[in-house]
């Protein structure tokens, strides 16, 4: 088996039985095609890999690509699973990848933005143009139903029932889950509809995809953060669309609702990934406290 065929049995695997998603698989499709680069070169067998080489594969990884933990432990997840794949293949007789540790990732809290940012910055943006209206639409959406870029990209029209308010998202690990909109984004959903989304698709258009280009095909990720970004810069905040799904759970939280109907609407697997938005939360309270609590007289006699 070449190596050309090696990675494209292991990526038929990740999702024919891990279920991993699309952009996973790709992850580690670049993974570990630079991985067996770097066998090749150093003349190692696949067969003889211990936790000595992958940690020197590691260590050469963070030197010369400057990856941080976050990029190591996704490189470890790879390696695992593709020595699983190797030893159901009979490939190797065991997955030295299971003996390297996961570096530990640095949990930084989430950008989010208040309400009045958000709308300044979905204001800036000049709707007198189809790409426009349809950019406001987008965010206007995200922001509504907590979405992540691959999530609103991968929409399709039948997927909104605009009587129930519902949408049905296919996120990560191809799980589908339903979200609510609200009322402003419905409004701008149905102009989007009636008005933009001909506009771009042209005479001739079979594509199911809610969002499209301006030639008509499937709005890509990157089509949606490459716009997103030039408005929040001309807003002055945080060029990282996630942002606004981030700022969607925060005031979730802020207005009251509980940790489990967050992460319902997240479409988070785990809750502790949803517990982090529980310290923006506190954040925004200690902010609050240190606004309105009277302040005491230090100038006051003291007995």
């Amino acid at each position: 088996m070449n190596k050309t065929e090696l990675i494209n049995r292991f990526c038929s695997r990740l999702i024919a039985i891990e279920r991993r998603a699309i952009l996973t698989r790709e992850s580690y499709r670049f993974e570990i095609k630079r991985f067996l680069n770097y066998l090749e070169k150093e003349s190692i067998l696949l067969e003889s890999v211990d936790v000595t080489v992958l940690t020197s594969y590691l260590d050469m990884r963070k030197d010369l690509d400057n990856i941080d933990s976050r990029s190591a432990a996704k490189a470890v997840s790879a390696l695992r699973s593709f020595f699983r794949f190797a030893m159901d293949e009979r490939l190797v007789k065991e997955n030295p990848a299971a003996l390297i540790e996961t570096p530990r990732q640095k949990k930084g809290l989430p950008q989010v933005m208040d309400k009045k940012t958000i709308e300044n910055m979905l204001g800036l943006i000049k709707t007198d143009n189809p790409v426009g209206a349809r950019d406001k639409c987008i965010y206007e959406f995200i922001y509504s139903a907590g979405l992540r870029v691959s999530e609103v990209s991968g929409l399709n029209i039948r997927d909104i029932d605009f009587e129930g308010g519902i949408a049905k998202v296919n996120g990560k690990g191809n799980k589908e889950r339903i979200v609510l909109f609200g009322q402003q984004a419905k409004i701008n959903l149905m102009h989007y509809l009636q008005e933009v989304r001909p506009k771009l698709a042209g005479k001739v258009n079979k594509s199911p995809a809610l969002f499209i280009s301006k030639n008509g095909k499937r709005l890509s990720r990157k089509g949606v953060w490459k716009n997103y970004s030039k408005w929040a810069i001309l807003a002055g905040t945080s060029t990282h669309v996630h942002t606004l799904r981030h700022s969607f759970a925060t005031s979730l939280l802020e207005g009251g609702a509980d940790l489990r109907t967050v992460q319902e609407l997240l479409g988070h697997s785990d809750l502790s990934t949803t517990q982090i938005y529980t310290h923006v939360d506190v954040g925004v309270l200690r902010e609050n406290h240190r606004r309105f609590l009277p302040k005491l007289n230090a100038k006051r006699n003291v007995i």
